[in-house]
């Protein structure tokens, strides 16, 4: 299908517009003309934009794209390389961040959740002035070791972190992927028996003690590789176009 197309078809399903965000969103990098073959992952490293590039990829469509708020802009070293990267390929480059957050139907959150058994999904925390995360219930209460291993077979990850110092019987969760530890706040005040994100900080560990509230981090890749994997059967279903998730291990 036509490039162009494409990319405002994308634009307009992940609702870009009506958010702000640490970088832009949408096409960072044009390629070619026309897409065939799409391409999406975590994040629009060299490895992955490779990847791409070895099976013929017309648009690579990622979570972390490469331009930044808080970046130098000078074409140099690392971003140099992965700009070079795409033009010798002629791969266009999408990069949705926050939109992949807070999709409800083929984002990193609410997704994730319904695979681990919640019901009754709302919008929680906010970033940049929109809803990001989702909280929900279990229809019926599942004990801690319950959705340890819940966490495990859905997000495929061994031991995540586990800070267990909540009720014997959790009702209530929230999840918001990535970096958002600091939502564990939220979570607390919101009266929630348990809160999961990607990434852990120290502070962490004693939050959940003294406000007995069980912590779970299970990676900040490993978080976010489910929007992108739903996103791809997205298109695949949606356009007339071939679309592959494909994952770059990253052990953070």
């Amino acid at each position: 299908m036509d490039r162009d197309t494409f990319v405002r078809l994308l634009d307009d399903y992940l609702e870009i517009a009506s958010v702000s965000d640490y970088g832009p969103n949408g096409m960072q990098v044009e390629g070619g003309p026309e897409i065939r073959r799409v391409v999406t992952g975590v994040t629009a490293s060299h490895a992955l934009i490779a990847a791409a590039a070895e099976r013929s990829a017309d648009a690579l469509v990622v979570h972390h794209g490469i331009f930044w708020n808080h970046q130098n802009p000078v074409l140099k070293g690392a971003l140099l390389g992965r700009v070079r990267a795409l033009l010798e390929a002629g791969i266009t480059l999408c990069g949705y961040h926050l939109p992949l957050d807070r999709h409800p139907d083929v984002g990193n959150n609410a997704p994730a959740l319904r695979d681990l058994g919640v019901t009754d999904l709302e919008p929680f925390a906010y970033a940049k002035g929109v809803s990001v995360g989702w909280k929900g219930c279990f229809a019926s209460p599942i004990s801690p070791d319950e959705l340890v291993a819940r966490i495990e077979r859905v997000y495929g990850v061994a031991n995540p972190t586990a800070f267990l110092h909540g009720p014997d019987e959790i009702r209530t969760v929230a999840l918001v992927s990535g970096a958002a530890q600091g939502e564990q706040d939220t979570a607390v005040t919101e009266n929630l028996d348990a809160f999961i994100t990607g990434e852990v900080s120290e502070y962490n560990f004693h939050i959940a003690q003294e406000e007995n509230i069980h912590h779970l981090s299970i990676g900040h890749h490993a978080s976010e590789r489910i929007g992108p994997k739903h996103l791809a059967a997205w298109i695949a279903g949606e356009f007339d176009v071939e679309a592959e998730f494909v994952d770059v291990p990253n052990p953070v």
